[in-house]
């Protein structure tokens, strides 16, 4: 593919962030933009929602949703994601020029409605269970939030659908 003069191509994919990727364009040809939840929340002293707990959630209602995958399959998945991570976009996280942080002071509001009942699904016998019963503790912390209120432009509805964007 060749360019003409003023035309600009988007790669998107976090995986873009690994110049391997992206070797055949000249390094100062590239601007990267890493988006991720980056806001860690303080619910009081002693309780806090990482970033990653909030990943996990957005992840499961995602993959329920476009994937067809369970809450429990999410989870099982999930050390394999975490690896991958580790490997293919955290040691590329910091060359990207600029970082946008996706997280919502209300998203686990939203999520809430959603996750719950996918998280109840896991039975005491699972091996997954005290992970879903850890998640659900947290989100139970929410009140509920209506998406009607959510504009169809948030990032939010990348995960709970309905949004003006298509992919």
């Amino acid at each position: 593919m060749r360019l003409g003069p003023n035309e600009v191509l988007v790669v998107e994919g976090i995986h873009c962030l690994n110049d391997k990727l992206t070797d055949a364009i000249p390094h100062d040809k590239k601007f990267k933009i890493y988006i991720s939840a980056l806001t860690v929340l303080n619910i009081d002293d002693y309780n806090r929602i990482s970033t990653t707990d909030t990943r996990i959630i957005r992840r499961i209602v995602r993959d329920y949703r476009y994937r067809s995958y369970s809450a429990k399959e999410t989870l099982q998945r999930w050390k394999s994601v975490s690896r991958g991570e580790g490997k293919y976009i955290y040691p590329f996280q910091e060359e990207a020029d600029v970082m946008f942080n996706s997280s919502i002071v209300y998203e686990l509001g939203v999520l809430r409605e959603y996750a719950l009942p996918l998280l109840m699904e896991i039975t005491r016998e699972e091996p997954e269970y005290a992970e879903a019963k850890r998640l659900m503790t947290l989100l139970n912390y929410f009140k509920p939030i209506d998406i009607e209120f959510i504009p169809e432009s948030s990032i939010i509805r990348e995960f709970i659908g309905g949004s003006i964007f298509t992919y």
